[in-house]
């Protein structure tokens, strides 16, 4: 069986309804989506190393 997921909000969300991400991360995989439409809304994964090129690319930007 494989466990839930932990999800964590990004600090740069609010709660007046603004942008809300949220994360998950497994050894492998990274699961993000949108905290607005809960558990029932879609994600997106992508592999841990993807993930992390992304952001470094991001904190270049």
């Amino acid at each position: 069986m494989i466990p839930p997921l932990t999800w964590f909000r990004s600090s740069y969300s609010d709660d007046e309804g603004g942008n809300c991400l949220e994360v998950a991360a497994t050894p492998t995989r990274i699961h993000v989506r949108d905290s607005k439409l809960g558990p029932q809304g879609p994600t997106f994964t992508a592999a841990a190393s993807a993930w992390n090129a992304f952001l470094a690319h991001a904190r270049t930007a």
